[in-house]
């Protein structure tokens, strides 16, 4: 079978004035003409074609990818090979790149100017929008989320830090609590559980007792967050989550 040169531009997504600019360099020569003089493409051209084009968005000029393909000595399963990796490096420097782009755009929008190293500093190993797609796939229709997101775009710099140093000084006398034995159901961790209510009230968005149970459970049922809060202490995600749900009964909840 074989393909007129209109047909493969579209397979492609080049023009024909490409194809017809490789054919004149000797890069593809189509395998065959028509009778009319048309070029025709065949399954080999589309094969070198793609290989062309892989080498061509990795940036290297049509004078080294016609050496690389030419090579009497190259096998083409080593083009293959060859390609995969320059791919999955190049991968992995954009997927850092959109990381960084990402970060600067989410400082942006909650009104953030900082440099990298203050990002870095300010946001540390936990960034309060990393699930910010998911949230409002769950959220996203609801009153709590649309206050929590025009709450957050008035942040500065300044109220990020509080908020870091609020969570770490809860965090560390949660660990204390713990560490001497209290159980969850214990007024002192029932107050810490009210605190950790009022701390979402208070940034984000009105938390009702109800709504704080709910987010309880996920703190266990969800690696991710059960992962943020056990690395304050092991086991903590379940004891904040036994402390809210007696919290919530201690408020007739």
């Amino acid at each position: 079978m074989s393909y007129s040169v209109g047909r493969v531009a579209g397979f492609a997504g080049v023009t024909v004035r490409t194809l017809h600019h490789y054919d004149e360099i000797g890069l593809l020569a189509p395998s065959e003409r028509s009778h009319a003089g048309h070029r025709r493409y065949s399954d080999a051209d589309l094969d070198r074609l793609q290989r062309i084009l892989f080498y061509r968005e990795l940036g290297f000029p049509l004078e080294e990818v016609a050496v690389l393909l030419d090579d009497p000595e190259a096998d083409p399963r080593e083009h293959l090979r060859r390609q995969h990796r320059l791919l999955t490096d190049r991968i992995e420097k954009l997927q850092m790149m959109a990381a960084a782009v990402e970060r600067a755009m989410e400082a942006s929008k909650m009104g953030i100017n900082l440099t990298p190293e203050e990002k870095f500093e300010v946001f540390g190993d936990k960034d309060p929008e990393q699930y910010a797609e998911e949230a409002e796939q769950r959220w996203g229709g609801t009153e709590a989320y649309a206050e929590s997101q025009r709450r957050v775009a008035r942040y500065t710099k300044d109220d990020w830090q509080r908020m870091q140093d609020e969570v770490k000084d809860w965090g560390e006398r949660y660990e204390a609590l713990m560490e001497a034995g209290e159980p969850a159901t214990g007024e002192r961790a029932m107050d810490l559980a009210e605190e950790h209510r009022q701390h979402i009230t208070g940034w984000y968005y009105e938390c009702s007792y109800e709504m704080h149970r709910g987010l309880a459970e996920m703190y266990v049922a969800d690696e991710r967050f059960k992962t943020f809060y056990d690395s304050m202490r092991p086991g903590l995600a379940e004891h904040l989550r036994d402390a809210i749900v007696a919290n919530a009964a201690r408020h007739g909840q």
